[in-house]
């Protein structure tokens, strides 16, 4: 999965359970950017995903894993 079918998956969790989403394409290095959810924050990557990435990047912010 690609980044950004990847942060509309996140937004979509987030509009779901009432959480606040943010993500700044500008914050980070070169082609990175900055997600936010809730006051969980993460600096994202570009490029293709792993599942497993993926997976550990929900827990990390705080969304059920599982949705991928």
């Amino acid at each position: 999965m690609k980044r950004e079918q990847f942060l509309r998956l996140i937004k979509g969790i987030c509009k779901d359970q009432g959480v606040d989403y943010d993500w700044i394409k500008g914050e980070g290095k070169g082609s990175h950017g900055t997600v936010y959810v809730g006051k969980n924050k993460h600096i994202e990557k570009h490029g293709e995903l792993s599942k497993t990435y993926m997976k550990l990047i929900l827990k990390k912010l705080g969304l059920p894993p599982d949705a991928v």
